[in-house]
């Protein structure tokens, strides 16, 4: 063999990296995409159970004999709990890793709902809501750091945007689905099937979901990460960007989550007087609006970001205006009016999405995941006032101890919406030009972009 040979050979030997060191696989590659499908079916599921109750509130009256204020304390326990565990998760995830997470949400999560299917004593389907707020809690945001974890920054906006919008397939799943498992089967078989559902989606993580290219993070001390997580909430609720996601997500999602999750199929069914399967239908068709109409709306605000606050408050105002038509409407509304409510609600969720665009941008990388779990309380915190005021109003202006609901008593309960759409827009334009003038006073060039539609850059 000559020198040149050798030489050749030598090169060729040394590009042939070991096994163990190839760079596989890729950012935004095959398996990338194979993993965040995996995890979007888990978030999906994590929806279908979430929103399982709304569907089945007619029955629980009945099941428990117990009126609107406990049906919503039901849910207020569910959300709290989320919402109390946004930033321990957080530490979690920074442990464990995402896949661990997903598998121990599913599980929580199929408990809870096989809990829930036979209980007939109220402290029994307290605990089981507290599972599934725990479940619901380790799902989401596990799912949504797999996104900055498997695709490039460039693709990382849009797709979390997506993302973030297909979950809203699990409240198809679970007006259709379920509502027809729930009228044909009953309560038990209904609820035993959700179980199902997730225990199945468990396995498909367990088998196919990976944290990153390069595996589980390392594990970071607890005493360390819990010190730090401290500190990164702190730091995080002291950036007033922070502080205008928090109130952009506020504004944005109760509307779409009170409504899909808990009182929108009553309002449909007992309110408006609709037949089980049509109010089914319009509940699907909310669900396929979010879905068609997320990519057009995040287009718009991805083009516009700096103008994105107002395009929330558009969105808002909108669906106040087809909400005011469909109170003020003299008796039961039609039923085009309630395809436009539908269609109108769910936009609010794209806008909610968005507001993790918000914890990037003004906060480092170090602290990004308590930024997100800061902002994503806003959300449901919102949603959790909205859903306990309806329950509480609904109770209020109906005889004791009765579910027989008027039209009227919802039209009321659904006004307290008007008081946290205020409260929204309100903080949402007072953190909105509290850093317009920061931004600009600390940098004029980077705000100067900023108005043109060029991303601010995360402070180091």
């Amino acid at each position: 063999m000559t020198s040149g040979q050798k030489s050749r050979a030598g090169s060729k030997s040394t590009d042939q990296a070991p096994p163990s060191a190839a760079p596989s696989p890729l950012l935004g590659g095959r398996t990338a995409w194979i993993v965040l499908t995996v995890g979007q079916l888990a978030a999906i599921a994590a929806v279908v159970q979430r929103s399982s109750l709304g569907v089945a509130a007619t029955a629980a009256f009945e099941r428990f004999g117990i009126t609107a204020a406990t049906l919503g304390a039901f849910t207020m326990v569910q959300l709290l709990i989320y919402a109390v565990l946004q930033i321990p998760v957080g530490v979690l995830l920074d442990r464990y890793g995402s896949k661990r997470l997903v598998i121990a949400g599913s599980l929580f999560i199929a408990l809870a709902q096989i809990v829930f299917a036979f209980s007939h004593s109220l402290p029994t389907a307290f605990a089981a809501r507290v599972l599934l707020g725990i479940g619901d809690a380790l799902t989401f945001i596990s799912v949504m750091r797999l996104i900055p974890a498997w695709f490039p920054p460039q693709r990382s906006g849009l797709i979390t945007t997506a993302t973030g919008q297909l979950f809203q397939l699990g409240f198809l799943v679970s007006a259709v689905a379920f509502g027809a498992v729930l009228a044909s089967a009953g309560w038990t078989s209904a609820f035993l099937a959700s179980a199902a559902l997730s225990l199945g989606v468990g396995l498909l993580v367990l088998l196919l979901l990976r944290d990153s290219p390069a595996g589980r993070p390392p594990r970071v001390p607890l005493g360390q990460a819990l010190a730090k997580a401290g500190q990164n909430v702190r730091a995080s609720w002291a950036e007033p960007g922070t502080h205008l996601g928090f109130w952009q997500n506020f504004l944005t999602m109760f509307t779409p989550m009170m409504f899909g999750v808990m009182w929108g199929y009553p309002f449909l069914t007992i309110g408006q007087g609709l037949p089980a399967g049509e109010a089914r239908s319009l509940m699907s068709l909310m669900a396929v609006a979010a879905v068609v109409l997320s990519p057009i709306i995040g287009l718009i605000m991805a083009r516009h970001m700096f103008y994105r606050s107002l395009i929330a408050i558009g969105i808002v105002a909108v669906t106040a205006a087809v909400w005011t038509a469909v109170l003020l409407w003299p008796g039961p509304a039609p039923i085009w009016l309630l395809v436009a409510l539908v269609i109108v609600i769910p936009t609010g969720g794209v806008a909610a999405i968005m507001t993790f665009d918000f914890a990037r941008m003004f906060n480092p990388v170090t602290r990004l995941g308590a930024a997100i779990g800061v902002v994503n309380v806003g959300g449901f915190g919102g949603t959790l006032v909205s859903v306990i005021a309806i329950g509480l109003l609904l109770d209020l202006l109906t005889p004791a101890n009765s579910t027989a609901y008027t039209l009227d008593s919802f039209k009321w309960a659904f006004a307290t919406s008007y008081l946290l759409w205020a409260i929204g827009i309100v903080q949402l334009l007072r953190y909105r030009r509290r850093i317009r003038r920061s931004v600009e006073a600390r940098d004029p060039e980077a705000y100067a972009a900023y108005r043109r539609g060029v991303p601010l850059p995360p402070p180091s």
